[in-house]
């Protein structure tokens, strides 16, 4: 007999949304606010002049958190890819325990549970660094406020969104 075809991630998970422009008419705009609202509220909080330090940031801000934002979806979308044969051990693994629990539900075990929130560790650093390094570099603040408010972005912007069983929309 033929060989056996399999169909796996016939309808595509949340994250994968990222890659379609069409998609970008709500994510750009959703994204701005989200990232407005921390820096405004952050900034507020430290007792900094929020128009001068808002307007020098949120645009360098709003554009590293993409950039972050793409590195997680990148990394969730190799969890779909071929990387191991199905056949073989460690591709019934994979395809059990990491890619399909990471497109529809990764609550469903904790290998796939850990490789979302790694994920979302690895984005949040990312936009941590992006911020301290890029967005704020010119800001003429002291550093601690500078880390503070990178921080605050890092932790109220990661894509906790990752973790969404996209099974609930199916």
């Amino acid at each position: 007999m033929g060989k056996e075809i399999r169909f796996y991630n016939a309808l595509f998970p949340l994250w994968f949304l990222l890659f379609f422009p069409v998609t970008w008419l709500v994510v750009l705009p959703a994204n701005f606010l989200i990232d407005s609202v921390v820096l405004l509220i952050t900034l507020k909080v430290l007792k900094h002049r929020i128009g001068d330090c808002y307007k020098k940031i949120i645009i360098k801000a709003w554009i590293f958190g993409f950039l972050a934002d793409f590195i997680g979806a990148g990394l969730m979308f190799l969890t779909q890819a071929y990387i191991f044969e199905y056949e073989s051990k460690m591709g019934e693994w994979w395809f059990k325990y990491i890619g399909n629990p990471v497109a529809y539900n990764p609550f469903d075990n904790p290998y796939s549970f850990c490789y979302v929130a790694l994920v979302i560790i690895l984005v949040a650093v990312s936009i941590y660094f992006f911020n301290l390094k890029f967005s704020l570099k010119n800001l003429e603040i002291d550093i601690a406020s500078k880390k503070r408010i990178a921080l605050s972005l890092a932790i109220f912007t990661a894509p906790y969104i990752l973790l969404y069983p996209s099974k609930l929309l199916y």
